[in-house]
């Protein structure tokens, strides 16, 4: 007979799941939280001991583990497709909550009230995007839309869709974003290019654009607030 301990052979006030139904999500740990993601354990180990290795691996940081790929959530025993995926999607969950703090239609008239709306967007990713916010007179989010893609390193910015986008939508204002995967916020002189040939394209339709956020995991660099526009 093992003698390994499940989570079935704990007191009913400690399991994850009914101590969240008892006492509520705010008692429960971050491997207990994980733990019942999960589910199950291994052979060797049940599902918080396999939910602290993970964290353990992440440094015991949430905002680590939020950067782990499927890969990466593999590696640990007892952590299948289905497992990966969960915690996956919990992120994911997570990041689009957070950007519904800044809804369609919301006013925008700083910095950080643009970041909020796009930062959790970009933050995670290994590969570079450049998305653009769209917003009427009155400075009101009416959209945003992914406008390129690019590898580690780079992407293209197509000014013509941009534009047209802004037109299609009637738009007075427009919020440039990309992210560095590299995890540095600051522009390159190429970002600085794209932003002046942006900016000049812009103005020639009677469209301003208003900023431009270079995102680097939870942090941004504007354009707009270091007089580069």
């Amino acid at each position: 007979m093992s003698g390994k301990l499940t989570i079935q052979d704990w007191a009913l006030e400690d399991r994850p799941r009914e101590k969240f139904l008892e006492k509520g999500a705010a008692s429960l740990s971050d491997a207990e939280l994980l733990a019942i993601l999960i589910r199950s354990g291994s052979r060797e180990e049940n599902a918080i001991d396999l939910a602290r290795k993970i964290l353990a691996g992440a440094g015991n940081n949430l905002l680590a583990l939020r950067k782990f790929r499927f890969n990466d959530l593999r590696k640990f025993k007892g952590i299948g497709a289905g497992k990966a995926l969960s915690i996956m999607a919990a992120f994911e969950l997570a990041a689009r909550c957070q950007m519904e703090m800044a809804p369609v239609m919301a006013r925008i008239h700083t910095s950080e009230m643009a970041a909020n709306a796009i930062v959790p967007v970009l933050r995670d990713l290994r590969h570079e995007e450049c998305w653009v916010m769209f917003l009427n007179k009155a400075d009101r989010l009416v959209g945003k839309e992914r406008i390129s893609s690019g590898g580690m390193e780079n992407t293209v910015v197509d000014v013509r869709m941009v534009i047209k986008g802004a037109i299609e939508r009637e738009c007075c204002h427009i919020i440039l974003a990309h992210n560095h995967p590299s995890g540095s916020r600051f522009p390159g002189e190429a970002d600085k290019m794209m932003t002046k040939k942006l900016a000049e394209a812009a103005r020639m339709c009677d469209i301003t654009l208003l900023d431009h956020l270079v995102v680097a995991g939870d942090t941004y660099f504007s354009f707009a607030d270091e007089g580069l526009l």
